[in-house]
């Protein structure tokens, strides 16, 4: 069954950029949307960003929008999450998921699965 992973997180400053991936495994990721999930300390799982399984269709929340970009690369089973200008708010456990076709304008966690262990981003000021 499909597994993903995901990787990249680390420390950066306020302003700085990081790069998250999501690399799948068991089954290839090609045919599912992905999402990007965070959840911050006392905080729900909100969704962050999705692409479609032939990434012709992505979808940001308004709090990113501008600043972090989705992509793939099917031939490597990736999905991409460049984050950009990075603020204290950012500050969170990233996961990526994957859902049927159709799903990324909802950007919820209800009907994503096979979910990632996740990658903390941290940012300083």
């Amino acid at each position: 069954q499909l597994q993903l992973v995901e990787s990249g997180g680390g420390l950066v400053q306020r302003g700085g950029s990081l790069r998250l991936s999501c690399a799948a495994s068991g089954f290839t990721s090609a045919y599912y949307s992905i999402g990007w999930f965070r959840q911050a300390p006392g905080k729900e799982r909100e969704g962050v960003s999705c692409i479609s399984s032939t990434g012709g269709v992505t979808n940001y929340a308004g709090s990113v929008k501008g600043r972090f970009t989705i992509s793939k690369d099917n031939a490597k089973d990736t999905v991409y999450l460049q984050m950009n200008s990075l603020q204290l708010e950012d500050t969170a456990i990233y996961y990526c998921g994957a859902g049927d076709w159709g799903i990324c304008p909802s950007l919820s966690q209800r009907g994503f699965r096979s979910w990632g262990q996740g990658t903390q981003v941290t940012v300083s000021s």
